[in-house]
């Protein structure tokens, strides 16, 4: 088991999506680039709860947040690899915890890992089922910064 310790001075947040393909993967992304670039003591990394649903994707990663990070110039090596399944490690390593849809991961998030679903924070973002990601994306975009403010981190 995982466990944070004194030594451990930067801030660790934790992004979740279902796939961990697109919405996750950019809030990541995102965090790591503007971190990076005020040199803050904090990073992410993002997981998610159904990788499974990605599987048989061409890519690691979404077309469109590809698209997009490489549009606003943010470098691809910002976000993981390519999807990877929250394990409880993951929870327990990190600080803070977003969930990217309340209304489509609380109810995951208690059928994988009960003792975590109020314990952490939901974001109201809509898969590519329900919006746009020239909508999707520029919200993700805002709330993380609004994230990093919270957080006193900017």
């Amino acid at each position: 088991m995982t466990r944070r310790t004194s030594a451990d001075s930067d801030t660790l947040v934790l992004f979740i999506c279902t796939g961990n393909f697109y919405r996750s993967r950019h809030a990541e992304a995102l965090f790591n680039w503007h971190a990076l670039q005020k040199n803050l003591p904090a990073r992410a990394f993002s997981r998610g709860l159904l990788t499974s649903i990605v599987a048989d994707e061409p890519t690691l990663l979404s077309v469109d947040t590809h698209t997009r990070l490489t549009k606003l110039g943010i470098p691809l090596e910002l976000t993981g690899r390519a999807p990877t399944q929250l394990q409880i490690e993951d929870l327990e390593r990190a600080h803070h915890i977003i969930a990217l849809k309340k209304d489509e991961h609380y109810e995951m998030m208690k059928g994988a890992h009960p003792e975590w679903a109020e314990r952490i924070t939901y974001w109201q973002v809509h898969d590519i089922d329900c919006a746009e990601p020239e909508d999707v994306l520029p919200q993700i975009e805002e709330q993380v910064l609004d994230l990093m403010e919270t957080l006193k981190i900017v």
